[in-house]
């Protein structure tokens, strides 16, 4: 159990500060195969033996798909703000490629119809992990033409729900993406070449940039874009040069190979310089840099815990210990021999270290770096071992320890001149965590799996108290 420490008393956020949460489609919806939808990258991973802890998939989850009503419903009784959530790529569009699904387009549109009627302002996620499984056979991101194919998507999508939208995100953290399905085979589609994976990073940047250009082209003017990326917070164990570089080469992997060519227009020349060995880049076609970095309205950032590394000490790296999962093989490629630490202090069911100052510190690197960037903390949250008690109820006191602490954070940042314009709770509901499957639970509300009744967390009442009334209470 976590320890709370004292927290300061009625903190105010800025008026017009977004309080909103979040899910994502494969995670909740359910409904597999119905209504034109086809496999995405994660039904296929999900269903290989071995692939997800007890062999769950996200073909049933929470469904959503059936119970969508009764989860805005939810919302509004907690009286969020927002609700970001992301559209099935599969569900939209079956194969990747040619005209939308009408059926699954309708789902979307009483989703959101739904959403503003209740007040909720709906923020769409363009991609979040389910490519269809076509592309993913004709090569998937490492090939240039998925990115073409994911402006396409965009199109679609905006042409559809532009009318009813107005905040767009494009991609969910691209790094999970690329490194992780691509590198360390832990995600889908449980590839493991390093190689792929810097295409693969590459051409999501390219499809980032591609749907911007479609996203602009299809909505209205007052509307939104932006890309939502989990920058890591990397510290160094010690004080030493070689764990400072450390620190660098894994910034550079995790952050700086999407701002550098989002935000600054190139990649960055040390990180070509550390995978030199593996790939000379060539992939990157003239004009390329020019087409990722559009102008977006804000940033996403999500995040979690901080990352803690060394320089390497001559013992096989322990990839479990960054946090990502557990496999042989990195996902870091260029600097797969930094030594990953489990940072001290209390952690969560994750395992991951309970560190409100890690938000803090990376709010104010990022206004340093970007200081004309609007931010929104896209997640922010936490998995604990939750129950239901005898009287039916579910109490999560280190959650809620967990949120005010990083709330905390969220609102000292603002003081300091940090520009961040709401922050989306993750997550909404229990659900499928990817290859924990359903052993992990996330959400403000509780989950019954075998019957999908859906109790308020603690955490769920708290949290309607802070959006209510945009103050952070002490406790």
């Amino acid at each position: 159990m976590s320890t709370r420490p004292p927290f300061p008393a009625g903190l105010t956020f800025p008026p017009g500060f977004t309080w909103g949460t979040a899910t994502a489609a494969y995670q909740i919806e359910g409904a597999a195969d119905l209504d034109g939808r086809t496999p995405s990258i994660w039904d296929t991973y999900a269903r290989t033996p071995g692939k997800v802890r007890n062999g769950d998939t996200g073909d049933i989850a929470t469904d959503h798909y059936h119970r969508w009503r009764e989860d805005v419903a939810l919302m509004a009784d907690l009286g969020v703000g927002a609700y970001r959530f992301s559209l099935s790529w599969p569900r939209v569009q079956p194969t990747g490629r040619g005209p939308a699904a009408q059926k699954g387009l309708d789902f979307y549109r009483r989703l959101t119809d739904e959403l503003l009627e209740k007040g909720i302002q709906p923020v769409v996620t363009l991609y979040h992990w389910d490519l269809p499984q076509e592309l993913e056979d004709a090569g998937g991101w490492p090939e240039r033409s998925t990115a073409d194919r994911f402006a396409a998507y965009a199109e679609l999508a905006a042409e559809a729900l532009g009318d009813r939208v107005r905040t767009w995100i494009t991609l969910n953290e691209p790094w999970c993406s690329a490194f992780l399905g691509y590198a360390s085979g832990v995600h889908a589609p449980g590839r493991t070449d390093p190689v792929a994976a810097l295409r693969a990073a590459h051409h999501l940047n390219l499809g980032h940039g591609k749907a911007v250009q479609a996203l602009r082209a299809a909505l209205p003017a007052e509307g939104a874009v932006s890309l939502t990326l989990n920058i890591h917070h990397v510290r160094a164990l010690g004080d030493g040069p070689g764990d400072a570089d450390a620190v660098r080469r894994v910034d550079a992997l995790a952050n700086r190979v999407f701002t550098g060519p989002v935000l600054e227009g190139a990649y960055p020349s040390d990180l070509l310089e550390d995978t030199a060995g593996l790939t000379d880049w060539s992939f990157v076609r003239d004009g390329d840099t020019a087409v990722i970095r559009q102008p977006i309205d804000f940033l996403g950032v999500n995040y979690y815990t901080p990352t803690l590394v060394s320089v390497a000490d001559g013992t096989p790296a322990d990839h479990s210990s960054d946090g990502h999962g557990n496999s042989p093989h990195s996902p870091w490629p260029g600097a797969d021999d930094v030594v990953f630490h489990r940072p001290p202090g209390s952690t969560t069911a994750m395992g991951w270290a309970v560190d409100p100052s890690g938000m803090y510190d990376l709010l104010l690197r990022l206004k340093r770096d970007f200081p004309d960037l609007p931010l929104v903390i896209t997640e922010n949250g936490a998995a604990f071992d939750d129950y239901v008690d005898p009287n039916g109820e579910v109490r999560d006191p280190d959650r809620i320890a967990y949120l005010h602490g990083h709330l905390a954070a969220v609102h000292r940042a603002i003081e300091a001149g940090v520009d961040v314009r709401g922050y989306f709770l993750w997550s909404l509901l229990d659900n499928f965590e990817w290859g924990y499957g359903y052993s992990k639970r996330f959400g403000a509300v509780y989950v019954d799996y075998p019957t999908g009744r859906r109790i308020p967390k603690a955490s769920a009442y708290w949290y309607a108290d802070v959006a209510r009334t945009g103050t952070l209470r002490g406790r």
